[in-house]
């Protein structure tokens, strides 16, 4: 391993110091002269957030796979590090080798969420890098970014010189392999990145310009004159041509420190039949598409022996969906159980629960159940499409408590479309009869307290949904209805809430323009850093720094949108139709459900990719 690059005297007396020394089991270095492309994964969180997510390890490691390239990671330092940094002067470091990583030749920054891109900015400017890409020369590293939030990319669009948008097994080492070419013929910047944007997906932000209306509002994005040879109108993201070939490591890195999630993840399948409306996930990641059991089964072996962990979760956006669950959890099965490695099983589907399931998953320890009902009334679940009723949410709770569990975790977001107080209360009174069906089991018999969870989130408008034209109610409204949920729980019920100036931040942030890049970059000057983590999120510095540059928060994330307004992201086609999502905001105020994609095509424009589960079904879309 590499001499730290912070002296111990430092690292002793921070918080965490495993953060930052790098040298974990199967983590990669490379000597000089083994590779051409020197590059980092940067992820604008802690280590322990960072480390604990798939597509940065994964990614991670299919790079490392490259030929002549070697991939480091970056983590943002935790305040009491960075503050030493900047009084002794340290720059931003890579943890593998200790490198500044002003001296490498690429920077891939992980997208996961709006309130992390102060830190992307810190980060960037810790480097001792300017941050804008129109002022960073020749000398300094290409800087780019892609995962879920990079799909509107406007907000950040200031600060990268280029985004990959959509899938990277495939796209990353086309990126690359193209810088490589370049940087040995000696090019420069700005045709660098016209060749890499001759690549699909990728979106150069300098090569585009943006105009707004008389009243200034946002009114479009088109390629600048010099750049409409290699600029599209439309950036199509990229999809993987086999999800079940697509790269799957057989090392993972194991952490120094315990991390949130510390365990073998497995990604079962990707994208979501269900079609919620709320969720920007379950539409960006479509078409839906499954790996074999027998592949799964070969991954996780290998990956049990080389990390050493004695815990599996699957991954997915809905687990019970996955069409061979029950095959799959057989195979792991085989060799977990001797080993007594645990299986998890996330994301459950009310409707989709089994005894089976529980017991299979509980073969060597159990652990809580988390269900999301997401909304308090049947009236409401089916304007978001949730397509889950009040007894499947009973049933599932009376097996899991006949089967010995006691702890139960049930998810809810606060402020969806047409909401009212009725629905609020039918959380608590769902909560309520939760807590009844335990009663009721356990009957004449002494029990263990039972555990019951009620999480509420605030509802936030994302792009690419169909509520991406729908109003977000204001803190002071989030706290009136935080408080209606309250005063109607029991005492017998835990009840956890997000904090509301977050949401409201996030709301603004996820479907702002252009101009909140200078937002952003005023909350960066005025100290904002870690605005995810409650103790430092300072929500007057970001009304500050709106009014500052002549905006309203609330023009970004309170005002229904026009169905027929230019939004920051149509240049972007994440394959899902706008008049889709235009037909699925109606039936939502109509409080109809759209089918399961599974049950029947609806339409929704992802078939273009000619694969997934919709590929050879009738394309009906439902009117």
């Amino acid at each position: 391993m590499s001499k730290l690059y912070i002296p111990d005297e430092i690292l002793l007396k921070v918080e965490k110091p495993g953060r930052y020394i790098g040298g974990e089991l199967n983590s990669v270095v490379k000597a000089p002269g083994e590779y051409d492309v020197h590059m980092a994964m940067c992820f604008a969180d802690v280590y322990e957030i960072g480390m604990s997510h798939l597509g940065f390890k994964l990614l991670y490691h299919l790079l490392n796979d490259q030929e002549r390239v070697w991939c480091e990671r970056v983590f943002a330092p935790w305040p009491d590090l960075e503050d030493v940094m900047r009084e002794k002067g340290y720059k931003l470091f890579s943890v593998e080798s200790q490198s500044e990583v002003d001296r490498l030749d690429m920077l891939a920054f992980s997208l996961q969420y709006e309130m992390s891109y102060t830190n992307v900015v810190n980060m960037i400017d810790l480097a001792g890098l300017p941050v804008r890409a129109v002022d960073r020369g020749e000398d300094c590293p290409l800087i780019f970014c892609g995962g879920p939030s990079a799909n509107n990319t406007e907000p950040m669009a200031d600060f990268f010189d280029f985004y990959n948008l959509g899938e990277g097994e495939e796209m990353l080492p086309e990126i690359v392999e193209t810088y490589r070419q370049c940087k040995a013929g000696g090019m420069k910047k700005t045709d660098i990145l016209r060749e890499i944007s001759r690549i699909s997906g990728v979106y150069v932000p300098a090569f585009y310009e943006t105009f707004y209306d008389d009243e200034g509002r946002y009114a479009g994005i088109r390629p600048k004159e010099e750049f409409k040879d290699v600029a599209a109108p439309v950036i199509r993201k990229r999809v993987v041509s086999s999800f079940e070939n697509s790269y799957l490591p057989e090392k993972m890195v194991v952490p120094n420190i315990e991390v949130v999630h510390d365990r073998i993840m497995l990604e079962i399948f990707r994208g979501c039949t269900r079609g919620c409306r709320f969720c920007q996930a379950g539409f960006i990641y479509r078409p839906v598409r499954e790996r074999s059991p027998e592949r799964l089964a070969q991954a996780a072996e290998k990956l049990l022996k080389s990390t050493g962990y004695e815990e599996i979760s699957m991954l997915s956006l809905s687990t019970s969906d996955y069409s061979k669950l029950g095959e799959l959890t057989d195979r792991l099965l085989e060799f977990t159980v001797p080993e007594r490695v645990s299986i998890a099983l996330p994301s459950l589907r009310l409707d989709s629960f089994s005894f089976e399931l529980m017991e299979k998953v509980s073969a060597v320890r159990k652990s809580g159940l988390t269900f999301a009902p997401e909304a308090g009334t049947q009236r409401l679940r089916d304007i978001i499409n949730k397509g889950v009723k009040e007894e499947d949410l009973l049933r599932s709770c009376r097996m899991a408590f006949e089967g010995g569990w006691s702890t139960v975790k049930l998810y809810f977001m606060l402020g969806l479309p047409y909401e009212t107080d009725e629905d609020l209360i039918g959380i608590a009174e769902l909560a309520h009869k939760v807590l009844g069906v335990y009663d009721s089991v356990h009957a004449g018999r002494k029990a263990r307290r039972p555990s019951i969870t009620v999480s509420v989130s605030t509802f936030v408008p994302k792009p690419f949904t169909p509520f991406q034209w729908a109003p977000q109610i204001p803190v002071p409204e989030i706290i009136r209805r935080q408080n209606v949920i309250k005063q109607h729980l029991s005492k017998r019920v835990n009840f956890s809430w997000h904090d509301p100036e977050t949401s409201v931040l996030e709301g603004a942030i996820s479907r702002g323009d252009r101009r909140i890049g200078s937002v952003i970059y005023d909350v960066w000057k005025a100290g904002g850093r870690f605005d995810a983590w409650d103790e430092y999120l300072n929500y007057d510095r970001w009304m500050k720094a709106f009014e500052k540059n002549g905006l309203h928060a609330q023009d970004f994330n309170m005002r229904e949108r026009d169905i027929d307004e230019a939004l920051p992201w149509d240049h972007v086609n994440v394959g899902v139709t706008k008049k889709f999502l235009q037909r699925e905001l109606s039936r939502a105020k109509q409080g109809i459900v759209t089918p399961n994609c599974a049950e029947k095509c609806s339409g929704c424009g992802v078939q273009s990719y000619g694969r997934g589960i919709c590929v050879g079904q009738i394309q009906d879309p439902v009117q």
